[in-house]
């Protein structure tokens, strides 16, 4: 059982970086301001808060809408995917590597499910990259360490998806 519970320590490992960032952003940053900018402007941190979901959309939607969209489901996909990481049914389905991705997912939805729950429906975003006008964006929509975990463990969660059905297809 110890060696099903271990990926969460990446799950908590996540919920704690990105709450104690947060926690830091919202005491030291005026909300809507750049606090620190760095390499010519290239990366800023900002204290931004979000009401919505990557990129604002849905931001627009009515609260109660938003209470299904933004804490309801992702709280049911946050609870399958922990019910996957210790579940026997599944055994020999996914590799070790596979599992720690979908902690790292874990982590992230409950990091920003936090925010919702704590922060009046607003997650609070404070990493920003500029872009240079790529995409005709001069910075790269706010995101936070929560963001981050969710995109790069469903992308190493997609690659090693990849790998691993083409060498199931060539055996």
């Amino acid at each position: 059982m110890r060696r099903r519970l271990l990926p969460f320590v990446l799950s908590l490992a996540v919920v704690a970086a990105d709450q104690l960032t947060k926690c830091w952003v919202v005491a030291t940053i005026p909300e809507n301001t750049v606090g620190y900018s760095f390499l010519g402007g290239f990366l800023r941190i900002i204290h931004v808060r979000n009401d919505a979901v990557a990129f604002s959309l849905g931001s627009s939607l009515d609260v109660p809408v938003k209470i299904v969209m933004f804490i309801v489901l992702p709280l049911l996909l946050v609870a399958f995917l922990s019910w996957l990481i210790v579940s026997q049914k599944h055994d020999g389905q996914f590799t070790r590597a596979q599992l720690w991705c979908l902690a790292g997912v874990v982590g992230g939805g409950a990091g920003n499910l936090i925010d919702r729950l704590l922060r009046s429906l607003r997650v609070v975003d404070w990493i920003s990259v500029r872009m240079y006008g790529l995409f005709g964006m001069e910075y790269f929509p706010t995101w936070n360490i929560a963001d981050a975990s969710v995109v790069c463990s469903v992308l190493l969660l997609l690659i090693l998806l990849f790998f691993s059905r083409k060498r199931f297809l060539n055996e």
